[in-house]
């Protein structure tokens, strides 16, 4: 890697829509670096995945494996480094890095991804992937019939339990505030599901997750009552946490249009308040957060980019 060359196009990541932004900028024969401190990106944290169009029951890492074969086919020059600021000066974006590398392009493609919130608890670390999940929508079908815990009381935590009601046997709801905070449609469409009547369901509310239990899965958490200090031992088969995410769009806040949320503006063709500089994926404020979505953004962030470098 020179750090006196100007790219056409820097990547900025490595999961889906890293990997398919690199992937249309080489067929567009663009000069492409792709930097990312682990390929792979959130699809590491998942198990199996059965909702990528095309490519059933597949592995999270066989198909992070098959996204890194296919843009390596098309020979995307590839930097394991962090990126930490992105600027612009004299007409160029310039990217600063973990390992003190200055790298220089004509245009950037921002697919950093968000983290999970996490709940910072023991345990947790241990079981992701063991029976703890951040996405009911991505594993939720893995835990047919089974016993589950969703945390969180807000819009995330109530997309959840609808997405498992007419999957689990019994949901518990666990949500450190005295109250569920979703938005009331969201609960009214809980209360009146038509599979309330399949399954037991029991809200924890006022309740802060003390630890995750298991041997070699999840086999149930630990709760404390805020206002007693009361524990008890809740028996499940998986947890779900969904308290949010943080978008990692720190390495661009002081350059570009950042919501409420922490997350990079974009316009229909993905690109950014900055000239230059686009964004695609879990960074960006698109709704809806999952894997054919952020590849399907990773193209058109690539081909955005594209049509600017040729109209320059």
């Amino acid at each position: 890697m020179n750090q006196n060359k100007v790219y056409d196009m820097i990547v900025v990541g490595g999961g889906p829509a890293a990997h398919s932004a690199s992937l249309y900028s080489r067929r567009k024969e663009l000069d492409t670096l792709m930097v990312a401190k682990e390929e792979g990106g959130q699809l590491l944290y998942s198990s199996e995945i059965d909702n990528y169009l095309g490519i059933s029951d597949v592995e999270a890492f066989d198909l992070v494996k098959k996204f890194r074969n296919h843009v390596d086919k098309y020979g995307v020059e590839k930097l394991d480094d962090e990126v930490l600021k992105v600027e612009k000066n004299e007409g160029l974006l310039e990217l600063a890095t973990e390992k003190n590398a200055t790298l220089r392009a004509r245009t950037v493609v921002i697919a950093t991804g968000a983290k999970w919130r996490k709940l910072d608890v023991p345990g947790e670390e241990e079981f992701t992937g063991k029976g703890l999940s951040y996405c009911t929508t991505c594993d939720g079908p893995l835990y047919a019939n089974a016993d589950v815990a969703i945390i969180g009381g807000g819009n995330s935590a109530f997309e959840g339990i609808i997405d498992m009601l007419p999957i689990a046997n019994r949901i518990v709801n666990v949500d450190i505030a005295p109250e569920p905070i979703a938005d009331p449609v969201l609960q009214r469409h809980v209360e009146n599901s038509e599979h309330m009547g399949d399954l037991e369901f029991k809200g924890y509310y006022g309740h802060e997750i003390v630890e995750i239990l298991g041997d070699d899965m999840v086999t149930g958490l630990k709760i404390r009552e805020v206002e007693t200090e009361e524990e008890k031992t809740v028996d499940v088969e998986g947890i779900f946490v969904e308290i949010g995410l943080i978008p990692n769009s720190q390495l661009v806040g002081d350059l570009v249009e950042i919501n409420d949320a922490g997350e990079v503006v974009v316009n229909c063709e993905s690109k950014t308040s900055v000239d230059g500089l686009f964004a695609a994926g879990d960074v960006t404020n698109v709704p809806e957060k999952q894997i054919i979505i952020a590849a399907g953004e990773g193209a058109k962030a690539a081909l955005g980019a594209y049509r600017y470098l040729i109209h320059q």
